[in-house]
């Protein structure tokens, strides 16, 4: 068979995990993250894509031979479904697709062979009205084990890095996933505009056995295990997840934990530490290289923003929670996101929309 033969056998992939280098093209149904327009060095223009489903994440190629594939994809609109035809190759160790054609769909439209389910993360039907362009996001963390139920060699190594760190030990497994819990995320439109008061979802683990009487609209009780279900499928959705130190704490946080709860990190938002998106971690790009202290109630203190620290603070937490105060630790992780939503805005007016890599599209 020769390569034009070959090149006519095409050959449908239930999802992005089952593509494999072959000797035929492949179709398949995904999610458009991102487009990178960018020159080899003959200066030929080319599109690296992110595709997604909730199975894998795929990097694929657009040459410039792919004319119409080029087209569709610079003009897709963010976060479309999209139907790719290509060649799977292997490239670095990882699979890659070199894109011959691709289609936006119409979601209102049938398409044969097209399951929404391997694109649609099931647990975004808990938190789809909260879904945004621009996320952002803080947690809360406590202690989630007893320490005098560790084994001993756990609890060793817990003292000895509490002694080598001058902390409680208690202070230490709330700082820890593998220790501690999240108990508390904040989620808030970082494009809204807000005074201050804008409003803010804060999805919240209640201590075994109790319940939140009287519970107002923007707290939402559930496990932590459907709090991490929901934040990747928020995160998903975003084109930008915004923090203040995410990159320290929060995220990180969050893989662990997921991790520990063998739910899937759907979203990358931890590599790429200079890039703005799909992570901006607001601390990175204020800090100053730590030439001073640029924690977050000093940045808004400096920018004339209300500081979310005055009624509490983070050491503070565990010992709410332990009397069952939940919704007082919601209300002060939501004022956490009020501050980081109100320090993004000035920043992206003011700083980013100057910036190439901010306005070029992704």
């Amino acid at each position: 068979m020769n390569q034009d033969e070959s090149r006519q056998r095409v050959a449908h992939a239930p999802n992005l995990a089952a593509l494999h280098p072959a000797e035929h093209d492949w179709d398949v149904f995904a999610q458009l993250r991102s487009v990178k327009e960018l020159q080899t060095k003959e200066r030929k223009p080319f599109l690296v894509l992110e595709l997604a489903d909730v199975h894998a994440v795929l990097e694929a190629k657009v040459w410039e031979s792919a004319t119409e594939a080029m087209a569709a994809a610079k003009a897709a609109p963010a976060r479309a479904v999209v139907k790719v035809r290509g060649r799977v190759r292997e490239w670095q160790g990882q699979p890659q697709l070199v894109v011959e054609r691709l289609k936006v769909l119409d979601l209102d439209q049938a398409h044969e062979g097209f399951d929404r389910d391997q694109l649609v993360d099931p647990a975004l039907a808990l938190v789809e009205d909260l879904c945004c362009k621009t996320l952002v996001f803080d947690i809360e963390t406590v202690p989630a084990l007893d320490r005098r139920e560790l084994p001993a060699t756990v609890g060793e190594a817990l003292t000895s890095y509490a002694t080598r760190k001058d902390m409680e030990p208690g202070a230490v497994m709330g700082m820890s996933p593998f220790f501690g819990k999240v108990v508390s995320l904040a989620i808030g439109d970082g494009d809204a505009d807000g005074d201050g008061h804008e409003a803010v979802t804060v999805l919240a683990v209640p201590p075994d056995g109790q319940t939140i009487p009287n519970c107002p609209k923007w707290l939402r009780p559930m496990s932590e295990a459907d709090l991490l279900r929901s934040f990747w499928a928020l995160a998903s959705r975003a084109e930008t997840v915004v923090t203040f130190n995410g990159r320290g704490f929060d995220v990180p946080f969050l893989v662990t934990r997921s991790l520990v709860h063998g739910i899937p990190a759907r979203v990358d938002l931890v590599s790429q530490r200079w890039a703005l998106r799909p992570h901006l971690d607001l601390w990175e790009l204020l800090s100053q290289r730590d030439r001073g202290p640029s924690k977050l109630d000093v940045v808004c203190w400096a920018l004339g923003i209300e500081s979310p620290k005055e009624v509490m603070d983070g050491s503070m937490v565990a010992p709410a929670y332990a009397r069952g105060e939940i919704q007082k630790i919601a209300e002060y992780n939501a004022h956490d996101v009020r501050a980081t939503s109100a320090v993004y805005r000035r920043v992206r007016d003011l700083v980013l929309r100057y910036r190439g890599d901010w306005s070029a599209r992704k």
